[in-house]
């Protein structure tokens, strides 16, 4: 998944709460807002909903893990981010331009995708399971780059903010749509008799029509204008880096490619945003704490599913408590973290937002000893979420931090992003087998240390000045 953040200057003048309001309904961030549905709603489709109904099926604990790996492409969008940036989709960008072409043929593969995925059984082809999996990640995540493309070009710098938030409110209510929505639709077809099998597909299928919601917004919007200014921008750019081996690699890279591929746009805007982000201090280090930090939530969140399951509670519980109440607990949870941001140091809120994140889980540990009491699971679903959302929060505005040159922020957001999706998708594609030998209390105390290196990394950083460098950041 890319996940968006707000930024606002130190000097602006405070907008009074009916214009602050108004601005929600404006037609742009209205778009924004139904577009960040469609990019949240696949998400679970090849995670967590596909984990429950893999489980369902009688899959085992360490092939489930495994599965983790089917977000690779989340994690390597970056490398075609360019190609997507660049290249035109033949009809589709002649008819509707060059964002909303590709919006809708991605739009259209990740519906292909989700149908073909719905026709798989997991307890007979696991691997047509896992390569249908993967085309949804991959079609899910180049939706993600053009959407992401689309809202910051389409939205002027008044309405940044509040498309972002609302980008980020419909986010998470796709995911809830395609996690408690699909269990519960799943449940409703097989109370009337059908098959649970045949269940899941329709319930796949239904996610699939969902995906429409996002096709009718991009043919409503309008093809954004800062895409020519910013193409033409780009064109004329220029690395000129100031490390030495930087500038070493740099003319390693003029070496490698073939002669005149870096007089591409591709290549161009590829290699740019690479140099540039490496030339800055602690930057090896700064990406080292950016697929760290979050590791502690993927290492437990990959377990999450099969764990409620294995205590014994039914999918409707699941669909519940830890999507329902856990949606809840999450929206409040970004509101803590705002205000955690705010009244903090960029340095002093990851801290915060580290610390809590990691101790969230021994509330799991404690619910492995409790058993099935759906008051235990609803705190320890609320403590989890409410924590996990401040770090994220606190984590997404680093990240926007990072990203200070406005000619390469979608390409290194892109990046950046990527990187902190390696702790979900690599990281934590062994926590299955570590689950299946320590047993449920002891794995999420585990979770607690792997959280260490993290903050061992944000030690150092902050020792070095390195936050400092980036001067004031604003939820």
């Amino acid at each position: 998944m890319t996940a968006p953040d707000a930024t606002s200057s130190a000097g602006a003048p405070a907008a009074s709460w009916r214009d602050s309001l108004a601005v929600y309904l404006q037609p742009r961030v209205l778009i924004v807002l139904f577009l960040g549905f469609s990019s949240g709603l696949p998400l679970a489709l090849s995670g967590s909903t596909l984990l429950v109904w893999m489980r369902e099926a009688g899959v085992d604990l360490g092939t489930i893990g495994l599965f983790a790996l089917v977000g690779t492409p989340y994690t390597l969008k970056f490398l075609w981010a360019p190609l997507v940036d660049a290249l035109h989709v033949p009809l589709f960008t002649r008819a509707f331009g060059r964002r909303r072409g590709w919006l809708l043929f991605s739009q259209l593969l990740l519906i292909i995708a989700i149908l073909l995925l719905a026709l798989t059984d997991p307890a007979r082809s696991p691997f047509y399971v896992a390569l249908g999996a993967l085309l949804v990640a991959t079609t899910s995540s180049t939706q993600d780059i053009v959407v992401d493309a689309f809202r910051v070009e389409s939205l002027p710098e008044s309405e940044q903010a509040a498309g972002m938030a609302s980008y980020v409110a419909a986010y998470r209510i796709g995911m809830l749509v395609s996690t408690a929505g699909a269990l519960f639709i799943v449940s409703g077809f097989e109370g009337t008799g059908i098959a649970r099998q045949s269940a899941w597909m329709w319930g796949y299928v239904v996610m699939a029509a969902m995906v429409l919601i996002g096709t009718v917004t991009a043919l409503v919007a309008t093809e954004p204008e800062q895409s020519i200014r910013a193409e033409d921008a780009l064109a004329d750019y220029e690395p000129n880096p100031k490390k030495r081996w930087v500038r070493l690699l740099l003319r390693l890279i003029n070496w490698i490619l073939p002669r005149g591929l870096l007089e591409t746009r591709i290549a161009r805007a590829a290699v740019s945003a690479f140099v540039d982000f490496l030339d800055r201090k602690d930057a090896l280090t700064a990406l080292a704490f950016v697929v760290l930090f979050k590791f502690t939530d993927a290492f437990s969140g990959t377990m999450t599913a099969p764990f409620v399951i294995d205590l014994g509670f039914s999918r409707n519980d699941y669909a519940a408590i830890v999507k329902g109440v856990g949606l809840a607990a999450t929206l409040i949870g970004g509101f803590a973290g705002g205000f955690v941001a705010r009244r903090y140091s960029l340095a002093t809120s990851l801290w915060i937002g580290g610390v809590v994140q990691a101790l969230a889980n021994l509330s799991f540990s404690w619910l492995a000893f409790v058993g099935t009491s759906q008051w235990a699971l609803a705190f320890a679903i609320t403590a989890e979420n409410f924590t996990s959302a401040i770090g994220t929060v606190i984590f997404v505005a680093y990240l926007s931090a990072l990203c200070r040159n406005p000619l390469h922020t979608a390409t290194q957001y892109a990046l950046l992003t990527a990187l902190a999706a390696v702790g979900r998708t690599y990281l934590s594609s062994g926590a299955g087998f570590v689950a299946d030998t320590t047993g449920w209390a002891l794995f999420f105390v585990i979770c607690v240390l792997v959280a260490i290196p993290s903050l061992v990394l944000l030690a150092w950083l902050q020792k070095r000045g390195h936050f400092e460098t980036l001067g004031p950041v604003r939820v």
